[in-house]
């Protein structure tokens, strides 16, 4: 059996981090896809792990780790010698330029990256206009007053206060996407400025420092409401191409997809229950399913 083993969700950024570093090294581990919904109900042997109910969970051996950006860390030097040899890099000079561009992208990507990603879940397919402050609200919704003012004998003035709050709502998240749009440009502007002289952040290999950007960017890139981001720069368009094109990102993307009906009724059936499976994998090749 594996002796590395991974807890959580693949849609989670920080568990499609890890599982993408797995693959680049070529380590055989077990996944055991743990619902971040499910709360108390999640399994025993999960929160015993993690009480807090934490996205991700990391075992090798003895170890456990919880936080992506360590465990990469790990990884690559554990696994220095089998996969990708260039992930955590060699010589002190380019594990410091690695480590430099891993930092960054805690510190200066991250936050509003993840918080466009999750603005973008609750907005409509086709982004509204900038606020316009005609109301001197600092909106253009007019705070859903000429919605919420209706006749209240005809009930329907509980109609026009929900979509008022909804509207309240949209306006929130829109202004939380302008402004976190706003710092990545800025972010984005100096990578534009690095990858016109280096093919990766980090020099001329793909390391952790690039595969740390993948999920978020994953879906900022994949969405048309925020794709340009990345079109619009030359040098970034081009990076963000080839680190995304990577087999091992592609295999962790198809692990993101539900499972389909047949599947699931398959499993159930296996294992006398109506759980899922998860796949026992090395380099994305092997697959020994297993129970929960």
């Amino acid at each position: 059996m594996a002796s590395v083993k991974v807890f959580g969700s693949p849609t989670s950024a920080e568990v499609a981090r890890v599982l993408m570093c797995l693959f680049e090294k070529e380590v055989e581990f077990q996944l055991i896809r743990v619902d971040a919904y499910r709360g108390p109900q999640r399994m025993p042997q999960y929160l015993k792990l993690q009480p807090h109910g934490e996205a991700l969970t990391f075992e090798d051996d003895n170890l456990t780790l919880s936080e992506s950006r360590g465990i990469l860390r790990h990884i690559s030097h554990k696994y220095a010698k089998q996969g990708n040899p260039d992930l955590i890099g060699t010589g002190a000079l380019e594990r410091a330029s690695i480590e430099q561009w891993l930092q960054t992208e805690a510190q200066s990507f991250d936050a509003p990256s993840a918080e466009m990603v999750f603005s973008l879940a609750l907005l409509p397919p086709s982004l509204p206009k900038q606020p316009n402050n005609d109301n001197g609200n600092g909106n253009g919704y007019n705070g859903g007053k000429d919605v919420a003012v209706l006749d209240a004998s005809s009930g329907r003035r509980a109609v026009g206060q929900e979509a008022a709050n909804q509207a309240r709502k949209e306006e929130e998240m829109l202004r939380l996407y302008e402004q976190r749009k706003k710092d990545l440009e800025k972010l984005l502007d100096i990578y534009e400025q690095r990858l016109e002289e280096a093919r990766y952040l980090a020099g001329d290999n793909f390391t952790i420092a690039d595969l740390s950007h993948l999920p978020n960017a994953d879906r900022l890139a994949s969405d048309p409401r925020s794709r340009r981001l990345f079109e619009s720069r030359r040098n970034v368009s081009r990076w963000w191409h080839e680190i995304s094109s990577r087999d091992t990102w592609q295999y962790v993307k198809s692990l993101q997809r539900p499972p389909s009906a047949d599947a699931i009724a398959n499993a159930g059936a296996r294992t006398g229950q109506g759980g899922a499976q998860q796949p026992r994998t090395r380099s994305g090749e092997e697959h020994d399913r297993r129970n929960y």
